[in-house]
């Protein structure tokens, strides 16, 4: 017969441990602050503007946007005008192709082609029928400055002068040349052409 200290040792052995009656207490845990969240840049040109738009400067810009609607089927996006009416900013659609147009304010520098005696900038503008646009633009009042004419370069080609001072190319595209082509056409255009005039003494 085995000892009691023996049986007890291995009943002892039998028993589940007890649990603890005391429930286990989940640590609070610290909630991390939320970052803020990221402001998406802005992208690097205003939507519908090009890298490269051209800023016209015109003494008188409201009239000058009603003459490049009449010359040119200008569309007018927007203008914002000053306290006196002048047109602080516009942009107009020609084409498809913005355009940026200002009044004329000498007190911040901004001169027009007329104060300046003239303009070094031309404009070139391609369109379908150029000498359809050449005579609605003279009709608004543009000024010719060089004959519509086929171009060795593979262009129908025109120049004006619109009201503003500001310069405008007009051209339909006639045909695709090679850069050989166009060089070679160049040559031969170059050798027909007369002297041009001595300067006056």
């Amino acid at each position: 017969m085995p000892s009691k200290s023996k049986f007890n040792r291995k009943s002892a052995a039998r028993k589940p441990a007890r649990k603890s009656a005391a429930k286990s207490v989940a640590k609070p845990t610290k909630s991390k602050p939320k970052k803020p969240a990221k402001k998406q840049r802005a992208k690097a040109a205003v939507a519908g503007l090009t890298a490269v738009t051209p800023h016209l400067i015109c003494a008188g810009a409201a009239d000058a946007i009603e003459f490049y609607k009449k010359a040119f089927n200008a569309f007018e996006e927007g203008r914002l005008p000053d306290h006196d009416g002048k047109v602080m900013h516009a942009v107009l659609r020609i084409g498809g192709a913005p355009v940026m147009l200002v009044d004329e304010m000498p007190e911040w520098g901004a001169l027009g082609p007329k104060t300046l005696k003239g303009s070094p900038v031309t404009i070139h503008l391609y369109v379908d029928d150029v000498d359809a646009v050449v005579a609605q633009a003279v009709e608004a009042g543009a000024k010719v400055t060089m004959p519509v004419a086929d171009m060795f370069w593979g262009d129908r080609y025109g120049k004006l002068e619109d009201p503003f001072g500001h310069r405008w190319s007009v051209a339909t595209h006639l045909r695709d040349m090679t850069p050989a082509e166009v060089a070679a056409a160049a040559q031969k255009a170059f050798a027909e052409m007369p002297p041009p005039p001595s300067p006056a003494s």
